[in-house]
Formats: structure tokens, C-alpha cells, sequence
């Protein structure tokens, strides 16, 4: 929606595209609270928000400037009208959502700020999911969000995909991708760590920015591939109570084995170009748990090998987690936790919930129960909503401790 109105109002009018978008929403809270959730709500959404647009026009047409590419037309009743209905289209607004991305990239601003703009603008991201998908501060992404828009709101037209910069900028939309992705895969959400939505979004967006060929490189190929094959899994990562369950337990018949092959295609078509991107790296790990049988039957020397290589080109406290974890299950839990404790800038997973939760499940095996505990009781203090709290509570439990309830 934001898109669409963008394309009629221009990119230095977004915030009044952001706040026809918010009229909408207050307006289905009145009317849906009344007369209940309509059959098809985008639908309603966007037909609310094409008409608020038509009444700003209307009524700001000689008085505010618009995107330039559709201000001129905007003089007649008729002309308003079918240029509305034609920024609402469908194909449309792919097309604006796409020069939308990457007039978020603009050099003038860091990568971070980009790839903040990219998820509070086209992904509905507020300041604290975006703090917690970068690990940092609040305040440093509402300082990112509001310089972004600035510098954003002083272009006069959206990016042009034919533009020069063109590649530069897709770094930092696949990477924002990748986020939205993370997100809703293992993200900070208060309601619930899985949020399937966010997922397919951006597994959507990032299709979409694989039919534009120039942006169909065997980067994005590995992006797109690790995105399906992590997807894949959803189905399991969740019980029917709601609750986490990890990966050794998950039942496998439930993963969705269209998006495995799908994911494994994407993957193979991402090794024709000479670079071995994170991406890549990751992707690949994501298809060796795809394609094993069972825990057991996994290659987890492989998949080692394949942290060694990504801690060597993109390291960081999460990876050197993960690879932790895989090191454990090839090494033995003594090798595990030799791995933990030697994670470089551990103060940055202090919040992190499943660092201390993985160093209770290594203690566990080795038969340290006590300690186990102590690890899982400070995971749960960490918990950030009420399925990761049930999986902890339950884990000190199996570490012979007491219900925090009891």
C-alpha cells in the first residue's frame, strides 16, 4: 500500500503515504469491530486506502506537488481517478515495491540505515524488532529510520532500476531480506518465536527481485534457496500446542519436501557464477540437514566444514554458536562446550536466550545436572515470549530442577 501511494503521492511525500496507510487501518478497527472481519481484508485495505488517496488528491492537487512522473496528469477528475486505479494494480505495485527497495539503498546513507529503511517501510518493521534483528540499541534505529527517511524524502522520484548504481544497492536489499526472513524463522517477536508470515514475505519479496534479471544473480539464487529450504522445516517448528520444538525432535515426514526440491534447484543454479557468498555457505548447510534421514544419519563433519568456511568469510557470535552446536554433535559435548566458551565477543549474545541454553544441553549430556540447570535458569530469565519460556522451563525441568510456577 505504502508502495502504491508512493507511486502517486512521490517518495518525498512518503509520509503522506505512511499516514493514508495508517487511515486505513484505524478505519477497519472501527468498521470491522462493528460488522466483523470482511472475506477478502487486503482487499477491503486496499480499496480503503485507493479512496482515501482519491480524497488527498482531490482536495491537495493545486496545492501540493506530487510524484513527478504523475503530477502532471493529476489535473483532471478522470485522469485522477485511472491513475489511482492504475498505482493499486497489481503488477504495479510489484514494480514500485521493487524501486521501493532500492531507493531505500541510497549511498548517501550506511548499509545499516538502508536495510533499517527496507524493513520498517516495506516489511512493517517497528524500532525494536529492527534493534533486535541487528543486535543493537532502539534508539540507534530510530536515529536510523528518521535520517533514512530525510535523505530518502529529498529524492523527487523513486530509483531507477536502470540506473548505474544499480548493484551496489541490491547488496543491501538482499541482506534486508534476509532479516525479514530470520525473523520470522527464529525472531524476537513477544507473541511467538515463529512468525510464518514474515517468512513468506520474504521469501516473496525476494522472488520478486529474482524476475528482475539483473538482479538474479547466483547471490540472490543462494538467498531465494536457503530461504526455501529453511522454510521447508515450519511446518515442524512448532507442536500443535504451540510450543518449540528442536530440530533433534522434529518429525521429519512433516517437512515440506516441494520446498526442499525447490530450495535444492535454487541452490544448484547459484553455483554458476565464481563467488561462494554467506549465502551460499548457509544454504548449503540448510540442504544437508534437509536431505538427512535423521539426526544420526547427518553429515555433520560437512556441516562443520561449512561453519569453518562461513566463520572465515562473514563471522560472527551467531555462526560461531551454530557451529558450536554441529561441533558437539560430531566432537562430543566436551568438544561442544570448548567451542561455546570460546565464542569471540560473547558479550553480544547476553540477551541472546539459546547461548546459555545450549551451554545447559552440553552440561546435560555430560551428566552435570546441577550446572545444566543454572544455564537453562538463566536462559528462561532471557526468554522473550511465551513459547521459548514453556521450551526452558521444560528444560530445567529435564535438568531436575523445579517448575518456576511450583
Amino acid at each position: 500500500m505504502v508502495a502504491a501511494l508512493t507511486r502517486i503521492f512521490g517518495v518525498h511525500n512518503l509520509a503522506l503515504a505512511e499516514d493514508v496507510v495508517q487511515d486505513a487501518f484505524c478505519r477497519a478497527l472501527e468498521v470491522w469491530k462493528a460488522r466483523g472481519v470482511p472475506e477478502n481484508p487486503s482487499a477491503w485495505l486496499m480499496a480503503t486506502a485507493k479512496n482515501r488517496a482519491l480524497d488527498v488528491v482531490r482536495r491537495e492537487r493545486t496545492a501540493r506537488a506530487f510524484a513527478p512522473e504523475v503530477g502532471r496528469l493529476l489535473e483532471t477528475e478522470w485522469t485522477t481517478a485511472a491513475i489511482v486505479d492504475e498505482a493499486f494494480a497489481a503488477h504495479t505495485i510489484s514494480d514500485e515495491q521493487l524501486r521501493m527497495m532500492f531507493s531505500c539503498c541510497d549511498p548517501r546513507l550506511p548499509e545499516e540505515a538502508q536495510v533499517a529503511l527496507i524493513l520498517n517501510i516495506l516489511c512493517g518493521f517497528g524500532a525494536n524488532e529492527i534493534a533486535n534483528a541487528f543486535l543493537t540499541g532502539r534508539t540507534a534505529v530510530e536515529k536510523r529510520i528518521s535520517r533514512g527517511k530525510k535523505v530518502l524524502g529529498s529524492s523527487r522520484r523513486l530509483f531507477d532500476l536502470a540506473d548505474a548504481d544499480f548493484a551496489p544497492r541490491l547488496r543491501a536489499v538482499r541482506r534486508a531480506l534476509y532479516l525479514l526472513f530470520n525473523e520470522g524463522y527464529h525472531g524476537a517477536s513477544r507473541e511467538s518465536p515463529v512468525r510464518v508470515e514474515l517468512c513468506h514475505e520474504a521469501i516473496r519479496l525476494t522472488a520478486l527481485l529474482r524476475e528482475y534479471p539483473p538482479a538474479a544473480t547466483p547471490e540472490t539464487n543462494a538467498l531465494a534457496a536457503l530461504m526455501s529450504l529453511h522454510a521447508a522445516r515450519l511446518p515442524a517448528r512448532l507442536d500443535t500446542a504451540g510450543d518449540l520444538t528442536p530440530l533433534v525432535e522434529q518429525d521429519r515426514a512433516r517437512w515440506d519436501r516441494g520446498l526442499i526440491a525447490e530450495g535444492l534447484a535454487l541452490l544448484e543454479q547459484s553455483a554458476a557464477g565464481d563467488e561462494v557468498s554467506p549465502y551460499h555457505v548457509e544454504a548449503a548447510i540448510a540442504a544437508a540437514h534437509a536431505s538427512a534421514p535423521n539426526v544420526a544419519e547427518t553429515d555433520w563433519a560437512g556441516i562443520v566444514s561449512l561453519y569453518d568456511r562461513l566463520m572465515t568469510i562473514a563471522p560472527s557470535p551467531v555462526v560461531a554458536l551454530n557451529r558450536a552446536i554441529a561441533v558437539a554433535e560430531r566432537d562430543g559435548a566436551e568438544c561442544g562446550l570448548e567451542a561455546l566458551h570460546g565464542i569471540a565477543d560473547r558479550e553480544r549474545l547476553e540477551e541472546y536466550p539459546f547461548y546459555p541454553a545450549a551451554l545447559g544441553e552440553l552440561e546435560l549430556r555430560r551428566g552435570n545436572g546441577a550446572v545444566a540447570r543454572e544455564y537453562f535458569s538463566a536462559a528462561l530469565g532471557l526468554a522473550r515470549n511465551p513459547a521459548e519460556r514453556r521450551f526452558l522451563e521444560k528444560r530445567v525441568l529435564a535438568a531436575g530442577g523445579h517448575s518456576p510456577a511450583a
